[in-house]
């Protein structure tokens, strides 16, 4: 894949040293901010978080994307509580999240209700490294077993991003931003509505020289020129929302996303990575006797990189009837994935092609004190790898499901639900999940409760791939939390803690001794607490911070790698003097125990990954009504750490562009 941005560029980058950013910023008006945002993921219905019972829920808003001037989802969601991101490189490499400690195959990703979960990946989890934030409204974060709305893989908790539609007032912003490790970003948008259509398209390049992959200052692994070499990456999105108002009772809706990216990868051999490393026989110095050994080849070729093409859609049809007690929505969802790889020597390494097709109804019946929601759906799902060994497979599960939100007077809040999956090879799964909430008004005091489970089909790749098992049974899972908020000074201080447990029966892991999949004995936990305060002393000062324990334990009593035991995420926002913003955001990660295939250049194992501290800076400057100048500063004080052993991260970096709207 090659493209040229540089000619988007039409205007000069302005250096300047205020940032923007920030985590929550209260409203334009002044007002402290509030927690009554409309969120959909737990329901699937548009209810304000005050309804959502005992569900936890972390929403991240349009004032906030936009502050923060982050390229990725990975750098957003690095400060949700419960929330741990890892990435194995730099920007475009691959990235794995794990909610409350689960792995991250047991995340449902979404983008407008269309499940991002590749069925051609390994284990079917959702690679978040080429979603970047054009067009991106919201993000809800939904932690606990979401599997009674959602069936397979939604079995610790739920990321949906909601991309932005039309309003009345049209809109045409263009932006170019440029900083360290050679990158640059250009992009544009327009939306725009009229009394029956809206719309909203947008479109962005990204090109980045990047970083070597392999990590130059580990002494634990081969340098000497074999962690030299930049690993780029490119990142072409288009987007776009299209709705049509027939009447006021019948609307249908339309959302297209397109995604080519492009990033340059390192080899892994031996539990180290590097630019170039090969495999040769070279004599014992003990026993003289010749020994296949891996060594770094600095003068090799590096062509290594893989090629992604992603297309997803979505349309929805939406009937209100009875004055708009009675709703019905139908809808069609897809995606289209081709992943290929290319080694050192440009010759093709590895390929996937992933594709899903979605059909599902669902009616809401509100009867003001509660809404009854019930629906069905189809899913299918199909993978194809001629390097794994896999032909043309698919298959299909049916789903049913049925959920109540109960609203009794002001104070409590009930959401339940059920499900059956009925699965084309693994036949039928039911799940289920309650979720109450009460609030003693005199005091802000909300207590919340939940309680669910869920299931994980095995992947195509872990059933039929060279190295699959056809013997695979579904994972199962069952999990609970109970916790409670409580405000103080009319709410411009909120404190709230959250405790849960989740167990996984029959998790599936890879197994070295028979060189395939299979099914673990014994149960795999993970338990811990969250912990979050959020204040505002003055009108427009606000600070969050929050703290995560989680433990883990495998089914032989060892904890989960890269996993953090305790994190800390402190995020602080000002605006002054009408036009300008800055904010900061931090994140302590404590030590992690590093993958078991993880070894140093003398093959001795790599038992834990050392603790770090990284601090952001961020601002942005109203130059008029009409141009926006924005900065940000990365890793302000050049930390070390790896995410991944081995692998590198970035250090002290700064990025500065300039945004204007032409309507």
């Amino acid at each position: 894949m090659k493209h040229n941005g540089m000619h988007l560029m039409i205007i000069i980058i302005f250096w300047m040293t205020s940032i923007n950013g920030g985590y929550a910023r209260q409203a334009e008006d002044g007002a402290v901010p509030t927690m009554d945002q409309v969120v959909v993921s737990v329901t699937q219905t548009e209810t304000t978080s005050t309804k959502i019972g005992g569900n936890s829920v972390t929403v991240i808003t349009t004032k906030e994307i936009e502050e923060k001037n982050a390229h990725t989802l990975v750098e957003l969601l690095k400060n949700v509580p419960g929330v741990f991101v890892t990435s194995t490189g730099g920007m475009g490499t691959s990235s794995s999240v794990f909610i409350r400690g689960a792995d991250s195959k047991n995340t449902l990703v979404m983008l407008d209700g269309i499940i991002l979960n590749d069925p051609s990946s390994a284990n079917r989890s959702a690679d978040l490294s080429d979603i970047n934030l054009d067009q991106v409204e919201r993000i809800e974060v939904v932690r606990g077993a979401m599997s009674v709305m959602y069936g397979s893989n939604a079995t610790a908790g739920v990321i949906n991003i909601i991309t932005k539609k039309g309003s009345r007032d049209p809109e045409i912003t263009a932006s170019v931003e440029g900083g360290s490790f050679g990158t640059w970003k250009t992009g544009g948008h327009a939306s725009g509505a009229t009394d029956r259509l809206t719309y909203a398209v947008s479109g962005s390049f990204l090109s980045r020289d990047g970083f070597s992959i392999a990590d130059k200052d580990n002494p634990r692994i081969p340098r000497g020129g074999n962690t030299d070499e930049k690993d780029g990456y490119e990142n072409l999105t288009l987007s776009g929302n299209l709705g049509i108002a027939f009447h006021d009772d019948f609307t249908v809706s339309s959302s297209l996303r397109y995604v080519d990216a492009q990033v340059d990868l390192d080899d892994y051999e031996g539990g180290y990575t590097g630019d170039n490393i090969i495999s040769t026989w070279v004599p014992d110095p003990v026993t003289g006797a010749w020994v296949n050994t891996l060594v770094p080849n600095p003068d090799g070729s590096t062509y290594k990189r893989s090629e992604s093409e992603r297309l997803m859609g979505q349309i929805g049809i939406n009937n209100r009837f009875a004055r708009g007690r009675v709703e019905s929505i139908l809808s069609y969802k897809f995606t289209r994935n081709d992943l290929q790889a290319y080694d050192n020597d440009n010759l093709p390494w590895y390929d996937y092609q992933g594709e899903t097709d979605e059909f599902s109804w669902q009616g809401n019946i509100d009867f003001e004190n509660n809404v009854l929601s019930f629906g069905t759906g189809y899913f299918n799902e199909a993978m194809e790898s001629l390097s794994s060994e896999v032909s043309d497979i698919d298959t299909h599960t049916l789903s049913y499901w049925l959920q109540d939100q109960l609203f009794v007077g002001e104070n409590l809040v009930l959401i339940a639900g059920a499900r059956l999956d009925d699965h084309q090879s693994f036949g039928r799964k039911t799940t289920f999940r309650i979720a109450p909430a009460y609030e003693i008004s005199s005091t802000h005091t909300r207590f919340k409760a939940s309680f669910g489970t869920g299931f994980r089909s095995p992947s195509l790749y872990e059933l039929f791939s060279v190295y699959g098992n056809p013997d695979l049974a579904p994972e199962k899972s069952r999990g609970w939390d109970l916790g409670v908020e409580q405000g103080f000074l009319d709410d411009r201080l909120k404190l709230g803690v959250t405790y849960w447990e989740m167990d996984f029966e029959n998790r599936i892991g890879y197994d070295m001794l028979i060189s395939r999949y299979n099914q673990l004995e014994g149960d795999t936990e993970t338990r811990g607490a969250e912990v979050t305060a959020s204040w505002t002393p003055i009108k427009d000062l606000f600070v969050n911070l929050n703290y995560t324990y989680t433990h883990t334990r495998d089914p032989e009593g060892n904890r989960l790698v890269r996993r953090p035991r305790n994190q800390v995420g402190l995020t602080a926002s000002y605006r002054f003097l009408e036009k300008w913003q800055v904010a900061m955001d931090a994140q302590w990660v404590g030590e992690r125990a590093a993958s078991p295939y993880a070894k140093d250049k003398d093959g001795l194992l790599v038992n834990t990954l050392d603790d770090y501290t990284v601090v952001n800076l961020s601002g942005s400057c109203d130059i008029s009504d009409r141009f926006q100048i924005f900065a940000r500063v990365d890793n302000l004080f050049d930390e070390y750490y790896e995410d991944a052993f081995s692998y590198s991260t970035p250090g002290l970096s700064g990025y500065i562009g300039l945004k204007w709207r032409l309507l």
